[in-house]
């Protein structure tokens, strides 16, 4: 049996953060179930690019729409062996959503792997669940790990850390870092 992995998302989620791990665990067998506050099988999210081009932060471009294939209310956390966190825009305010942050709390508590890249890391912050562990994040979330008791670590963006059941990257060009650690927490192996 597949195993099976909870996406949390949302509008504004990060075109790239959600897309390309989506695809890539679904092209390793994994099932992958999406979901968004307020939002149904089948509704669709807008996402946005995040990109660099000269500014003093990332530019905001209007990614694709995402279609969310399970329904916030009725998924069952046990069902699942793993956790994946998207960055972008929508992190900012899903931290607000209490059952968001029981979610999250949930794959901590039962020490199952939980992945979190670039803005992402900040349901994280909110959830209270990196107090002693070391983790990255876009640069701009540093200051709120530090302010929970965790470490930030400032690495190159194509890179990941892992701690426990935890492996984060700072943004996108991380993708292939964090997913081969997730892989890895999740006992899968990949071999050529």
């Amino acid at each position: 049996m597949a195993k099976k992995i909870l996406m949390i998302a949302g509008d504004y989620v990060e075109d790239y953060e959600i897309m390309v791990p989506f695809q890539a665990m679904l092209s390793v067998g994994l099932e992958v179930d999406v979901i968004a506050p307020d939002r149904k099988k089948g509704d669709t999210i807008p996402t946005a690019i995040h990109d660099f081009v000269g500014d003093q932060t990332y530019k905001e471009l209007t990614g694709h729409r995402f279609a969310i294939n399970a329904d916030f209310d009725s998924i069952n956390l046990s069902d699942y062996d793993g956790l994946y966190v998207p960055g972008g825009r929508a992190p900012e305010y899903l931290r607000l959503e209490q059952k968001v942050l029981d979610i999250v709390k949930h794959f901590f508590e039962a020490d199952k792997p939980v992945a979190a890249i670039c803005h992402g890391i900040q349901i994280l912050t909110v959830a209270r669940v990196l107090e002693g562990r070391t983790l990255t994040a876009y640069v701009a979330v540093g200051p709120d790990i530090e302010l929970v008791g965790g470490t930030w670590k400032n690495i190159p963006a194509d890179q990941a850390i892992v701690d426990g059941n935890l492996v984060t990257s700072p943004a996108w060009p991380g993708h292939q870092a964090i997913l081969a650690e997730f892989y890895k927490l999740l006992g899968i192996k990949i071999t050529h």
